[in-house]
Formats: C-alpha cells, structure tokens, sequence
C-alpha cells in the first residue's frame, strides 16, 4: 500500500526572517570565508592576502569592507617605516565565534574534496595537538550522533504564513 503524501509543515512558516538567510547575505559570496580564514591563520593586511589568495584587489576590497560593515572584522592601523598609515585586519568577537563554522567548513572540504595526498590545512588543539572537529549537542548535553537525531522547529521568532504566530 502506498502511503498517502503529507504536506511539510515547514510550508506553514514565513522565512523572511531567517537568519540562515541573515547570515549568508554577510557570508555567502564566494570569497568571503577565504577572507575569515586568511585572517584566522594570522594574514591581516591587504597586501599579504591580495597575494596570498590571487582575489582581485576590488573584490577583496569590498570583503573587507562588508565584514568589517558586518561587525565581523575591525580596522587597525599600522605604518611601516617611510611608509603612510595603512590598515590590517583584525576579528571582532563575531568574528571570532565564525571559528566553529570554518572548521566545519574545512572538515567537509577535508572528507570530501581534499587531494589524494591529504588536506592543505588542519585546524588542531593549540595544548595537544590533535586535529579539532565541530560535533553537535543539544542544550540538554546530549551528543547528537547523526543528521536524522535533528528536528528543525519553528523558534520564538517563528511567524506563520500570511500572518501572526
């Protein structure tokens, strides 16, 4: 017997405040967590990560500029010896908390598109060594152990379709 089809409830709920959405209109162009992990591994100035990372000058200019319009980096000047006052760039705390969404990033990279010979980063425990991985628990303490323990629900900023909660 087939089973009849049931219409996602998800279907019921707006999206225009999504902050998935939110955050993807800071995150989501091509270059921007090239940028953050450019600034994680310690690369701050223009130059250095112009060069590094071949993103045109204009491209990485307007990067800069939304994340740190976002709040995600901070401006700092610096002036090297005969030189004018230039700026590198430094993260804020919201920057600093993307930490978990690029070593997630870089895991799925890692397991799924890395070279034969291996990943060309690691992120790993500054006090032992070992490689770092994201891994999900719930408020409660619980370790989530697979993607089909997860049940996405409407939040508190949840709005219905066509109207008020």
């Amino acid at each position: 017997m087939v089973e009849p089809v049931t219409r996602p409830s998800a279907l019921d709920w707006d999206v225009a405040n999504c902050t998935i959405s939110r955050a993807m209109a800071i995150l989501g162009e091509k270059w921007t967590m090239v940028v953050l992990r450019e600034v994680f591994t310690g690369i701050r100035r223009f130059d250095d990560m112009r060069v590094r990372t071949r993103i045109p000058r204009q491209v990485l200019a307007n990067r800069l500029s939304a994340l740190v319009g976002a709040g995600v980096l901070r401006r700092e000047p610096y002036q090297e010896p005969g030189a004018r006052v230039r700026h590198e760039y430094r993260l804020t705390e919201k920057g600093f908390d993307l930490y978990p969404v690029l070593i997630a990033l870089g895991d799925w990279g890692n397991r799924y598109l890395a070279d034969p010979e291996g990943p060309p980063i690691q992120f790993v425990h500054r006090d032992c060594a070992e490689e770092l991985h994201v891994e999900i628990h719930c408020a409660g303490g619980h370790q989530v152990a697979g993607h089909r323990d997860v049940l996405p629900r409407p939040g508190p900023g949840a709005r219905r379709r066509g109207g008020p909660v």
